[in-house]
């Protein structure tokens, strides 16, 4: 685990994940627990946040999979 952290894609992916992810994951969560001020909010800005940085965040992320997995494989060869 700690190899997979270590690598600076994965890292890279997780920080573009939580800046892009956490608006309308926390906007959701908040008004499904009755704490946000609109019961039912259509967050248009957190939404295209979410929208332009998942993919490549999970590109990112198995970019960096796969030179783990690649050094870790040529290291036991």
């Amino acid at each position: 685990m700690k190899d997979y952290l270590r690598n600076r894609w994965i890292r890279i992916g997780l920080g573009i994940a939580a800046v892009g992810w956490t608006p309308l994951l926390a906007i959701c969560a908040l008004a499904d627990a009755g704490l946000w001020h609109d019961p039912n909010p259509n967050p248009v800005g957190p939404g295209l946040l979410y929208f332009f940085t998942f993919w490549p965040a999970i590109i990112c992320v198995i970019v960096g999979i796969v030179q783990v997995r690649r050094s870790a494989r040529a290291r036991t060869a």
